[in-house]
C-alpha cells in the first residue's frame, strides 16, 4: 500500500470520529439551551412515555457525567445524565425519548436488540484479543494467528453494524412517542430530529472506522498468503 494511501486511510480514521463527535457536541449544546414547549424535564418525558406504553416497572435514574444517558436492560432502568434528567430543553426531551425507545425495544423483544445482546460476549472477546492475535501473527509471521485475530475482530465489527439499526429504530420510536404524547409540537420536530440524527452519527462513524480497520487487516492477511 502506497504511503499516500496510508496517509489518507489514517486521516479518515482520525477525522471521521472527530467530525461526528464535534457535530454531536455542537448540536447538543445548541438545543440544550432551547426549552421544549411542554416544559417537561427529561425525567418527566421518560416517565410519561414509559407509562403510555405500559412500562411501569422500568425505572428512571440520574447518572453523573455529560451525555452518559443509556438504557440498562439488565435492571430495566433508563439512566439520564444530570443535565437531561433535570433539564427542560429540546435536547433533554429528545435524548430521554431515545433511551426510552430502547426500553420499548426490549419490551417488544426487538430482533436487532436481541441479536446485539447475544453478540456482547464475543464482541468483548474480539475487542480485547483481536489486536493481540494480529500483532502476534504479524511478528511471528503466523497466518493462523493473524486469521484468528481477524475473525475475533469481525465479531466486534458485526456488533458495531448491528448497533446501527438498533439506534436508528430507537430514534424513530422517540420521534413517534414525542409527537403522539404531545411532549413536542409540530414546529419542534425538525430541531428534535437534528438532535437525534447528530447522536446517530457517532455510531455511524464508529462502524465506518471499524470496517476500515477490518478491511486493512484482511488485505494484510491476503498479502501474507501471497508472499
Amino acid at each position: 500500500m502506497a504511503l499516500s494511501t496510508y496517509l489518507i486511510y489514517f486521516a479518515i480514521l482520525l477525522i471521521v470520529p472527530l467530525w461526528a463527535s464535534g457535530r454531536v457536541k455542537k448540536t447538543y449544546k445548541k438545543y440544550s439551551k432551547v426549552e421544549n414547549s411542554s416544559f417537561m424535564t427529561g425525567a418527566q418525558v421518560a416517565r410519561k412515555i414509559l407509562d403510555d406504553n405500559g412500562l411501569y416497572d422500568v425505572k428512571i435514574e440520574e447518572i453523573k457525567g455529560v451525555m452518559t444517558d443509556h438504557y440498562d436492560p439488565r435492571v430495566k432502568t433508563v439512566r439520564l445524565s444530570t443535565e437531561n434528567y433535570h433539564g427542560h430543553s429540546q435536547a433533554a426531551a429528545a435524548i430521554a425519548a431515545h433511551e426510552v425507545g430502547h426500553a420499548i425495544q426490549d419490551a417488544e423483544a426487538y430482533a436487532f436488540l436481541r441479536f446485539r445482546h447475544a453478540l456482547v460476549p464475543v464482541a468483548n472477546l474480539g475487542s480485547n484479543f483481536s489486536f493481540i492475535l494480529i500483532i502476534a501473527g504479524f511478528i511471528l509471521y503466523s497466518t493462523q494467528l493473524f486469521l484468528a485475530g481477524i475473525i475475533f475482530m469481525a465479531f466486534a465489527v458485526l456488533f458495531q453494524l448491528v448497533t446501527l439499526p438498533v439506534e436508528f429504530n430507537a430514534s424513530t420510536r422517540a420521534m413517534d412517542q414525542l409527537v403522539s404524547s404531545g411532549v413536542i409540537r409540530s414546529n419542534e420536530e425538525r430541531e428534535t430530529k437534528k438532535v437525534l440524527n447528530a447522536a446517530a452519527l457517532t455510531y455511524v462513524a464508529a462502524a465506518v472506522v471499524a470496517l476500515l480497520e477490518l478491511l486493512r487487516f484482511v488485505l494484510m492477511f491476503v498479502g501474507m498468503n501471497e508472499d
